[in-house]
């Protein structure tokens, strides 16, 4: 449920990404207005981030560059506008929240994967930490009043109670990826005392859908059938996901973008809260390959390997908070989920170098 009135002005950093390209458009749906961001790296496949802006903007962009700092607006949603640029570029990101007044910024750019980050530290530090300054510091000078931002379940790291809770220790981790995403909390924990302004982090759980990252499994598994190969079980199979439909997590991000926090409940009175939002489900990995290998009517090949530097072997959330506090429940099952995208994946995820 909305706690104010529509039309609200949002700002979507990572706009082309998986999880941002999902928001924008839901919000851009229900007739907010909405400036997304997105520096579109290649970490990835870039013909598959303009894919998801071409949803979004209703115009042909996978021909030709997008350029930096260059203003697109949607064909399709009359309140929604792209900008090319990069959180680490400060003059470039002061100029945008110097254009217009924000109600709420929705900071979902970041360096993603874990096993990346094990080879890739500098580009982390990059966009994880000095980004993320750029984007509070800019909340500040521009006097944004609200900043959701993306956690990640990762900084639960050698964590081994299960389901993991909000309150536990979070002091364990064993991915650069997660220190960073940690370190996200503390410097927004840092702000919203000094400023006042309210953040809420929310830590994600595996996400799996429509237009998913082509380094999760859900791709890697489709993309192995499409090429008759054998997919790469880790850890010989002996792992647990909380599995997350890319909608649950997009409906649950916009509960945060529309709740206002109470002071009088947030710890020492700061106007800052860390939520999970998962799906409180857990899958064992070989359960989820098997109602994959139902959705597309074939048997994968299988490769048993051992555990990966930086991966944990279970993920498991208690969104109890989240529910209390704003009402979220997830509501796509997993089959459903999986039979969504293998649906998508047989009529766009084919055409992406993924």
């Amino acid at each position: 449920m909305r706690e104010k009135t529509q039309n609200v002005v949002v700002l979507v950093t990572g706009v082309a990404g998986f999880i941002g390209s999902r928001v924008a458009e839901l919000l851009a749906q229900r007739g907010d207005a909405v400036i997304g961001v997105d520096n579109i790296n290649d970490y990835y496949d870039v013909q598959l981030k303009y894919a998801r802006l071409r949803n979004l903007l209703g115009v042909n962009k996978d021909g030709g560059e997008i350029e930096f700092e260059h203003v697109y607006q949607s064909s399709i949603y009359p309140k929604l506008r792209f900008v090319r640029l990069s959180i680490d570029d400060k003059v470039a990101l002061d100029k945008l929240f110097g254009e217009r007044k924000y109600d709420v910024v929705v900071n979902l750019a970041a360096q993603a994967g874990v096993r990346y980050s094990i080879t890739h530290p500098y580009t982390y530090m990059q966009s994880n930490l000095v980004g993320f300054l750029n984007v509070l510091e800019a909340c500040r000078n521009f006097n944004v009043p609200k900043l959701v931002f993306a956690s990640s379940s990762s900084v639960y790291g050698m964590n081994e109670k299960v389901p993991y809770c909000e309150e536990d220790k979070v002091d364990s981790p064993i991915s650069l990826y997660a220190a960073s995403k940690k370190g996200n909390e503390l410097m927004a924990h840092c702000y919203s005392k000094l400023y006042g302004f309210q953040t809420i982090g929310l830590r994600y759980f595996t996400v799996y859908g429509p237009w998913g990252r082509p380094d999760m499994s859900p791709m890697l598994f489709a993309n192995a059938i499409r090429d008759d190969k054998s997919i790469k079980i880790f850890n010989n199979g002996d792992m647990i996901r909380d599995f997350t439909y890319i909608d649950d997590i997009a409906k649950g991000t916009i509960c945060a973008i529309d709740h206002t926090l109470d002071i009088e409940k947030c710890e020492h009175n700061v106007p800052y809260k860390i939520y999970n939002i998962g799906c409180s489900h857990p899958v064992n990995l070989m359960d989820f390959i098997s109602e994959m290998e139902h959705a597309f009517g074939k048997e994968f090949k299988k490769e048993f390997l051992p555990m990966q530097a930086g991966d944990v072997y279970q993920t498991y959330a208690d969104c109890s908070r989240l529910e209390e506090d704003m009402g979220y429940r997830p509501r796509v099952s997993l089959k459903e989920g999986l039979e969504n995208f293998v649906q998508w994946y047989k009529t766009y995820g084919l055409k992406f170098k993924v």
